[in-house]
């Protein structure tokens, strides 16, 4: 999937403890754990505002998105 979650990136730079975050969002350490590694299909957009707002950065600070015309293919699966 060409969608990376580039969060670790982001706590590194914050000088920020991933335990520290999950309690200030509201999420346990083993959700927080599996978006960081990109293991969750999704995000509700409300813990997505949560993080930005504990890490004041922006969506695009967390996610990123690497180019693939597939990606315009539809392929039977509906989001």
């Amino acid at each position: 999937m060409p969608i990376r979650v580039t969060l670790d990136q982001l706590i590194v730079r914050k000088g920020i403890k991933a335990r520290d975050l999950a309690q200030q969002v509201g999420l346990s350490e083993t959700q927080l754990s599996l978006f960081r590694s990109g293991k969750v299909k999704g995000i509700r957009f409300r813990t997505l505002a949560r993080l930005c707002a504990a890490l004041e950065c922006r969506p695009r600070d967390l996610l990123d998105y690497d180019l693939d015309p597939a990606d315009l293919v539809e392929s039977g699966d509906e989001d």
